[in-house]
């Protein structure tokens, strides 16, 4: 099975002002990421408006990534539905479309035990071959894949990573001790990625990425390369901005910032809206500090 490390976007759906899939758009951006040197790309996230997506604009996204990223890297698909059946049933048809990994959302009809949360997975791993990441985020969807969860999964092989975004920095060590290297263990969320490469975690699953996809690249460089000096100096001049990867609208947020750094279209589908006012200068702001201190410094902004 895979062992995934590095730099793994959660990718934008770049959308059409009247929120149609921008195909070209969508592929642009993946391949900005991957020449900028990231070691996977996910669709189909959170981030990526999974939710909203059809089955047939899902086909069409997966495998545009696959065309554009041509095996550069590994593409995953982002899986979120509310019953086993369906979950099983898109597994099998992403795997189809090409996609090389699965990254998996708990059910979203329904917030399971720690008992059906580790049948949830089980039950997905067996309907495909793919590698599946663990979608772990208790704050947005009331779930979380604890340590005891997890023992319930060990002897699962096709389950070889968890995304790890419960805001509680030490369930990092917590995984370590219980499993060692069972299972790789990413960090889940921007502004908590220093701290969880000082306890050892093999990737990234990065939402900022998709605006600073260089800068992104090198501050997980540096903490793999044990530079937490530089780290630091390069982390406090993003974490205002990483900050946005944690509320509520960061697929708002951080299309925006995409757009003010890129020209990536900001658009999203309802029932999200446009920013406006007093919430979109801070967003405007946040970014353009951030573009202003990495010029400054001799990094380029895009």
């Amino acid at each position: 099975m895979a062992k995934w490390t590095g730099v793994f976007p959660a990718v934008t759906t770049k959308l059409t002002k009247d929120g149609e899939v921008d195909v070209e758009a969508t592929k642009s951006s993946i391949d900005r990421l991957v020449k900028a040197g990231v070691s996977g790309v996910i669709v189909l996230p959170m981030l990526g408006e999974n939710a909203s997506m059809t089955v047939r604009e899902r086909e069409t996204i997966i495998r545009g990534a696959v065309d554009i990223v041509a095996g550069r890297v590994p593409v995953l698909s982002g899986l979120a539905e509310a019953t086993l059946e369906n979950a099983r049933m898109n597994a099998r048809l992403y795997e189809s479309f090409g996609a090389q990994g699965l990254m998996v959302f708990p059910s979203l009809g329904y917030k399971t035990d720690v008992r059906e949360t580790a049948e949830w997975y089980k039950g997905i791993a067996g309907a495909s071959s793919l590698p599946i990441m663990i979608y772990n985020n208790p704050i947005a969807y009331g779930v979380d894949c604890t340590v005891e969860v997890l023992k319930h999964l060990a002897d699962t092989p096709e389950i070889v990573c968890i995304k790890e975004e419960s805001g509680d920095i030490r369930r990092v060590t917590d995984v370590y001790v219980e499993f060692a290297d069972r299972f790789s263990v990413f960090c889940g969320v921007d502004d908590l990625i220093v701290e969880s490469s000082a306890l050892g975690v093999t990737g990234w699953v990065s939402g900022m990425t998709n605006v600073w996809p260089s800068a992104c690249v090198e501050l997980f460089n540096l903490c793999a390369r044990n530079q937490y000096g530089q780290a630091r100096e390069l982390y406090k001049v993003l974490t205002p901005a990483f900050h946005l990867d944690t509320h509520v609208k960061l697929v708002q947020y951080i299309k925006l910032a995409e757009n003010l750094v890129y020209g990536a279209p900001e658009w999203t589908r309802s029932p999200r809206l446009p920013l406006i006012g007093d919430e979109r200068e801070f967003v405007i702001s946040t970014v353009k500090k951030a573009i202003d201190t990495l010029n400054q410094r001799g990094r380029k902004a895009a």
